[in-house]
């Protein structure tokens, strides 16, 4: 595979003025284990990435926290100079105290520390997407999201978005800022976020899935990701894919990967489209 095969997922604008591809790449896991500490092959790291975007992925999900910083470290000597069609899309709001450990911290001199750090090392001068990584239950929304809003008025954040998050606090957040996107644990086996889903489709916020490929028991042999995968000559994982493609036009999957091969397998799976019929049978098979 060499042309941008990552095109035939559509598009969709982020803000009314940032259109990037709608299958794109996550770096959660190129990071060392717990997400902590350096790739265990940096090497392979770089060319993912590489081959993520010569297959025609121009949308990329980070977070300082991975690592901390690796994946952004990673980002910058695998892409930079960054080609201008290029989103990177970043998190700040979690601080790493060792492998697996994630505090929420949402305190303005963090939360602008952290932006400071992640234009730093992705060698950008403005970060197109800044996601706040988790709401800390321990600081005003209104103080987390203006300091946002205020480094978005410095010109450092071009717009901003919120993970894993409620309505009520998307609206609550929105008190303060343009929130533009939101990332939230969604796939074809957890579907808590479905109100979410909906409020983002019905305001044309972009819904970033994370975990976007915890098929579990769906992909055992006869099971309804094994089947429909066999009549299509796919992988379970592009099954899984291309049913959240379809689910919902706002949707912005960003399945991750540390393998040269996962990452050409999950980008293929833009060219997979699903039957009515099949994309009911895979939201079925798990009530």
């Amino acid at each position: 595979m060499t042309e941008a095969v990552a095109a035939a997922s559509g598009e969709f604008t982020i803000g009314g003025d940032l259109t990037v591809r709608r299958l794109g790449y996550g770096t959660m896991q190129l990071p060392g284990e717990g997400v902590w500490g350096d790739a265990k092959d940096p090497d392979e790291a770089v060319r993912v990435l590489r081959r993520a975007v010569e297959l025609g992925v121009n949308f990329i999900d980070t977070a300082d926290a991975y690592g901390p910083f690796t994946a952004d470290l990673l980002l910058k000597k695998a892409l930079h100079p960054y080609a201008d069609d290029l989103v990177i899309a970043t998190k700040a709001g979690f601080a790493r105290t060792g492998p697996g450990d994630w505090v929420p911290i949402g305190r303005p001199e963090y939360l602008r520390q952290q932006v400071e750090l992640s234009l730093r090392h992705l060698g950008l001068e403005r970060i197109d997407l800044l996601q706040l990584h988790r709401i800390d239950p321990l600081v005003p929304v209104a103080d987390q999201v203006g300091e946002l809003a205020a480094l978005q008025q410095e010109g450092k954040i071009r717009h901003i978005g919120l993970s894993e998050v409620t309505v009520e606090e998307i609206e609550e957040a929105g008190n303060t800022a343009r929130i533009v996107s939101v990332q939230n644990l969604y796939n074809l086996a957890q579907r808590d976020a479905e109100p979410v889903l909906e409020y983002a489709e019905k305001n044309n916020l972009g819904f970033i899935p994370w975990f976007p490929l915890a098929t579990g028991g769906l992909a055992k042999a006869a099971g309804p990701l094994d089947a429909i995968a066999k009549d299509h000559t796919a992988s379970p994982s592009q099954l899984a894919l291309a049913w959240l493609l379809k689910r919902s036009p706002v949707m912005l999957p960003i399945p991750g990967t540390s393998s040269v091969a996962h990452v050409e397998d999950n980008v293929n799976a833009a060219q997979l489209e699903l039957t009515d019929e099949e994309f009911t049978r895979l939201t079925e098979a798990v009530k």
